[in-house]
C-alpha cells in the first residue's frame, strides 16, 4: 500500500511538473512587441492596427500567432548565414513559441503590475523632435485611375547657415495613395531643375534635368525605417540649398490629394563623419518574357576608405531576391548581403559600428527577377521588361551608405576608370 502511495505521488508530480507555464501579455507578450512591433503597430503608422495596450492586442491573438509562426511578420528576409545586421527585425525561436502559447492558452492578460512602459514616440514621428520641418506647400490632386508619373516639388530651407542632419524621415500626407518619397539636396548653383518653379508639384520633361541632385537624404517606402545616425555622423545640408520631394502616388480607385513632409533634426555632436549615399545601378537590362529567376548585376570601385552603415536593395514586382558581395583589394571575397526582396516590405540591412572597407574594394550586387506566370505579382508575363519608373517596368537599384571623413569629397567616393591613353 506504501508503495502504491509513494507511486501515485510521483505520477503527481510528473503531471504537475509537465503542466505547462501560464503566457500572459504584461509579462510575456507586451516586451517583445515593444521590440519588435511596436515601431510600425501604434497609431499613426504603416501597420492597420495598435499593439500597445492588451485590449488593442487580444483580438488578433491567433493573427499573431499565425503571422509569426510563417515568419511573415516581422518582415525580415535576409539570410541569416550572411552578414549580421544590428536591425535584425526576425524574432527567435523562443519568441515565436511565446507567442503561440498565449494564443493557444486563450491570451490571458496577467498582471498589469508586470508590464513595463512602452517606449516613448515623438507624436507625428519615428524620429526625435524635428528642428526643421518642411511641407510640400501645395496639395497634389491625384486621380482616382490612371497613370502617375513621378510628381517632383523643389522646397527651400531658407538656412542661413550650413547644417549637418542625423535623424530624417519623409512623411506621407496620404498613405493610401503614395508609393514613395525621395529627398533630395540641391545645393546652391546647381542647374538640376532651375527650369521648374519653387513650391509647385510639377512633372519634370523626361531627359532634362540638366544634372542631378547635390545628394541623397533618405526616402519612404512600405517597410523603410526613418533615416537615424550615430552621434558623430551626419549628412551636410549646405546653407541656401533646397530639397527636392520626389513622390510616386498609385491610384486605387479613389481620387485624393497629398501634402507630405520632411522632418530634419540637426546633429549635437561634433561631426567626425559624413554620410553618404552610393548608388549601385544599372538601368541596361532587359529580362525575357517568362523569365524565372533572371539576374541582374553592377558594380563600382571604392575610391576611398569608408565604413559601411547599411544594405538597401530596390526592385519592383518582378524583384525576387538580391545578392551584394565585396572584393577586397587582397582579392578575398566576402558575402554582404543574400535576401529575398519584397516589393511591399523595402528594407535596410544595417550594420553594428565598424564595418570597414579599404580603398580599392569593389562592391558587386547582382539582383533577381521572375518574369513568369508562376509570380503572383507579375502584371504581364509574356513582356519584355526593361528599366521604368512605373512598378510594373523594373530597377535595379541598390543603395549603399557609407560614413568618410567629412574633408572628402562626395566625387571621390567612387573609383574612376583611368582614361585611355590616345591613339597615336
Amino acid at each position: 500500500m506504501g508503495k502504491f502511495i509513494i507511486s501515485l505521488s510521483l505520477c503527481a508530480a510528473s503531471l504537475l511538473a509537465a503542466k505547462p507555464t501560464v503566457v500572459t501579455f504584461h509579462k510575456d507578450v507586451l516586451p517583445i512587441l515593444q521590440a519588435k512591433c511596436q515601431g510600425c503597430h501604434r497609431p499613426g503608422e504603416a501597420a492597420p492596427m495598435a499593439f500597445l495596450t492588451y485590449q488593442q492586442t487580444r483580438p488578433f491573438a491567433k493573427a499573431i500567432r499565425e503571422a509569426t509562426s510563417i515568419k511573415r511578420m516581422p518582415p525580415w528576409f535576409a539570410d541569416p548565414h550572411v552578414g549580421k545586421f544590428s536591425n535584425d527585425s526576425s524574432l527567435s525561436a523562443a519568441d515565436i513559441a511565446t507567442l503561440a502559447a498565449w494564443a493557444e492558452q486563450g491570451a490571458p492578460e496577467g498582471n498589469s503590475k508586470d508590464a513595463k512602459p512602452n517606449p516613448t514616440f515623438a507624436v507625428g514621428w519615428r524620429i526625435p523632435k524635428p528642428d526643421l520641418i518642411l511641407e510640400v506647400p501645395e496639395a497634389f490632386d491625384i486621380p482616382a485611375s490612371g497613370t502617375i508619373e513621378y510628381v517632383y516639388t523643389i522646397v527651400p530651407t531658407g538656412l542661413t547657415q550650413d547644417k549637418w542632419i542625423q535623424f530624417a524621415e519623409p512623411r506621407p500626407g496620404n498613405r493610401a495613395l503614395v508609393h514613395h518619397i525621395l529627398a533630395f539636396i540641391r545645393e546652391p548653383g546647381s542647374k538640376w531643375f532651375t527650369e521648374y518653379p519653387i513650391n509647385k508639384p510639377f512633372i519634370p520633361t523626361k531627359g532634362n534635368n540638366k544634372g542631378g541632385p547635390s545628394a541623397y537624404i533618405t526616402g519612404f517606402a512600405p517597410g523603410t525605417m526613418p533615416y537615424s545616425l550615430r552621434p558623430g555622423q551626419a549628412t551636410l545640408l549646405k546653407a541656401g540649398s533646397d530639397i527636392v520631394f520626389q513622390t510616386h502616388y498609385t491610384a486605387n480607385g479613389k481620387a485624393g490629394t497629398d501634402q507630405s513632409k520632411l522632418g530634419l533634426v540637426w546633429s549635437q555632436a561634433p561631426v567626425t563623419q559624413a554620410v553618404h549615399t552610393l548608388w549601385l545601378q544599372n538601368n541596361r537590362f532587359v529580362i525575357p518574357p517568362g523569365a524565372e529567376n533572371f539576374p541582374v548585376s553592377t558594380s563600382v570601385t571604392l575610391g576611398t576608405d569608408v565604413e559601411v552603415l547599411d544594405l538597401t536593395p530596390h526592385m519592383h514586382v518582378r524583384g525576387i531576391a538580391t545578392e551584394m558581395k565585396a572584393i577586397y583589394p587582397t582579392g578575398e571575397a566576402e558575402k554582404l548581403l543574400a535576401a529575398k526582396y519584397d516589393f511591399n516590405w523595402q528594407i535596410s540591412y544595417e550594420y553594428a559600428p565598424g564595418k570597414i572597407m579599404p580603398k580599392g574594394t569593389r562592391l558587386e550586387a547582382t539582383n533577381f527577377y521572375d518574369n513568369s506566370a508562376n509570380n503572383k505579382n507579375n502584371p504581364n508575363p509574356k513582356a519584355e521588361v526593361r528599366w521604368g519608373d512605373q512598378s510594373w517596368e523594373e530597377m535595379m537599384l541598390n543603395f549603399v551608405r557609407v560614413a568618410v571623413a567629412p574633408d572628402v569629397k562626395p566625387a571621390a567616393l567612387i573609383a574612376r576608370p583611368a582614361p585611355k591613353p590616345a591613339a597615336e
